[in-house]
């Protein structure tokens, strides 16, 4: 998954104090609204973005922002989220008066679009009050938080004293994260206690000799800076990271739910809904989830079965499935073979998917495996620099190898690189002037997580899977993101357990049963994130068989993705409109020929 800065929620009694703090006694509303109309969307998307930079420091260093400061760390406090809730309703009343422009595809309506859908989704989304309970293998500080380390620049002096003093920073962020789910607890907020089980040992993984925060010393090659960075980790990093381990194994686990479903939690029930709206950007509701992932299976199952009749001799699915990740031809032998198989997938990727495609981004991405810290993961994306100068990072899991199947390697790695996440995210970043900087840097999960399904669709076309079991890996990848639909709504709204979750994913895919196991995990602490994926992906399909079907020897593919991709981010809304505008305009210009 990309890099994506995530907002805290507050107490809506801590709003509406300072909501009412915040309005000057002898201007009443209307005068408020009257002065936000004489405001363009250019003027107020400048100030969202500034306010956003200020608030997700971390994001200037993520994207390489020429001219930045990298010295601050994420304000996760109460005061911090009660003032940012306040400002997003005041750039959210300004947009509503002044309207959605006409335009479509024009820097205005693209600003619009986003910004919008940003901000109304945010707002939501507050009922759920993530703040006081994310906390989870999937969405503890430390899942985030260090990767800052390991791309800060060091290149000068001022640059390695920036470093030092967001370093100094981190002891208080981790408190405060403590002091947010003690909060949540006296309150009935929490995650699920099996979600929780390993933190602790993922989060004293950080203080191991391949730290990230150490790490950053060895990077400088500057023995007097390393020793600055060594002492800060003793007396200031690792104490907390302690304080954060031993919070969670002493007081938070015993209080954990163990209930699965986000329903459990206060005002869980209306939660659900507005994650899926703030994840995907559609808003189907948890029965039509449900039935749609049922659907896919069905026609994924149908197209693993001529696979096996044709070339494994009518092997059932599950026998395969379960098969794929324990005989020694499937899987692979060392965790360098791993790394070195993604690799030469990438380099006969980057050659391929210039052929349907205009757009290329400068960027290109490179394979790392996860750090220790993140052992638990299966695959993300780190962003490229806007400025093309830094590389895309694809993070793999290689633990395990002789239990970690070839067939899956190749969608995933797709999926995350090329044609998929670093292809769109990077030519994205690289737009420049053509559209608002706000956008360039906006991740919606349906847009870009459907868009990264849609490629490892898109690679099958490009005859990147070379063997049969490489086509069953992609499909296995396909059942899964199907499989999430099921699953997710389930859990979250049906009472599926996590053993039933977890068979389910077992009969219908070809992933490791520990990979399995960690992604329901996932699904169980980021409710409605998982939905993303297929939704977003069958809505890009939709739109392409519509352009075919609608345009028919006048249909381009390369010019077709070249409209998803050429603004940015889009909510998928805003992607039907683009395209049913491109359509229209090619049938008209048909007509003038």
């Amino acid at each position: 998954m990309p890099f994506q800065t995530y907002i805290r929620l507050v107490p809506q009694v801590l709003l509406l104090v300072l909501l009412s703090a915040c309005e000057p006694s002898n201007i009443d509303d209307s005068s408020s609204n009257a002065e936000y109309s004489y405001r363009t969307i250019e003027e107020i998307a400048d100030e969202v973005l500034a306010a956003t930079m200020d608030r997700h420091p971390s994001m200037r260093t993520f994207y390489s922002i020429k001219n930045s400061r990298h010295d601050r760390l994420f304000d996760n406090s109460f005061n911090g989220l009660t003032a940012w809730q306040v400002k997003e309703d005041e750039w959210l009343s300004e947009l509503n008066t002044i309207g959605e422009p006409q335009e479509i595809g024009s820097r205005d309506w693209v600003t619009y679009g986003i910004l919008h859908e940003s901000l109304e989704s945010s707002k939501e989304a507050r009922i759920c009050r993530k703040e006081l309970w994310e906390t989870s293998t999937t969405t503890a500080w430390y899942t985030s938080l260090p990767f800052i380390f390991d791309i800060q620049s060091l290149d000068t002096e001022d640059l390695k004293n920036q470093a030092l003093k967001r370093l100094r920073q981190v002891d208080n962020f981790i408190d405060t994260e403590i002091e947010n789910l003690r909060l949540g607890l006296s309150l009935g907020y929490s995650s699920p206690r099996v979600t929780v089980l390993a933190v602790p040992s993922e989060a004293r993984a950080l203080l191991e000799e391949n730290s990230p925060f150490l790490d950053i010393g060895i990077r400088a090659n500057d023995a007097f800076f390393k020793e600055k960075v060594q002492k800060i980790f003793d007396e200031e990093i690792a104490p907390a990271v302690h304080r954060f381990a031993d919070f969670i194994e002493k007081d938070y686990l015993n209080k954990a739910r163990k209930d699965l479903s986000i329903s459990f939690n206060p005002n869980g029930a209306e939660c659900y809904p507005a994650l899926v709206r703030s994840f995907v950007t559609i808003k189907p509701s948890a029965d039509e989830i449900h039935e749609l992932g049922l659907q896919q299976i069905k026609k994924i199952r149908v197209e693993m079965e001529a696979i096996l009749s044709e070339y494994y001799s009518g092997e059932s699915i599950e026998n395969f499935l379960r098969r794929v990740n324990l005989d020694k031809e499937f899987t692979f032998r060392s965790e360098e073979e791993v790394v070195q198989y993604s690799r030469d997938a990438l380099d006969a990727a980057r050659k391929e998917v210039a052929k349907v495609f205009g757009l290329m981004p400068k960027a290109d991405v490179e394979i790392k495996p996860y750090p220790d810290f993140a052992a638990s993961g299966v695959g993300e994306y780190h962003s490229s620099s806007e400025d093309g100068s830094r590389p895309g990072i694809f993070y793999i899991a290689v633990k395990d190898p002789e239990h970690r199947s070839r067939a899956s390697q190749l969608s995933t790695l797709y999926h995350e690189t090329y044609p998929g996440h670093h292809m769109q995210g990077a030519i994205a970043l690289e737009l420049g002037s053509k559209v608002h900087s706000f956008v360039r840097y906006t991740y919606n999960a349906g847009y870009a997580e459907g868009w990264g399904l849609y490629s490892e669709r898109l690679a099958q076309e490009l005859s990147l899977y070379k063997t049969p079991l490489d086509l069953m890996g992609m499909l296995s990848d396909q059942a899964a993101r199907a499989a999430r639909l099921v699953i997710d709504s389930g859990i979250h709204t049906k009472g599926w357990t996590r053993q039933q979750s977890i068979d389910y994913m077992l009969n219908n895919t070809g992933w490791a049963k520990v990979d399995i196991e960690n992604d329901i995990n996932r699904y169980i602490s980021w409710p409605a994130q998982a939905n993303a994926y297929m939704l977003g992906m069958l809505e890009i399909r939709r739109l392409r068989d519509f352009a075919e079907q609608e345009l028919v020897d006048n249909f381009d593919l390369s010019d077709f993705h070249d409209r998803v991709l050429e603004n940015g981010s889009m909510t998928l809304p805003m992607t039907e409109k683009a395209i049913l505008s491109w359509v229209a305009n090619k049938q008209s210009e048909a007509r003038i020929e």
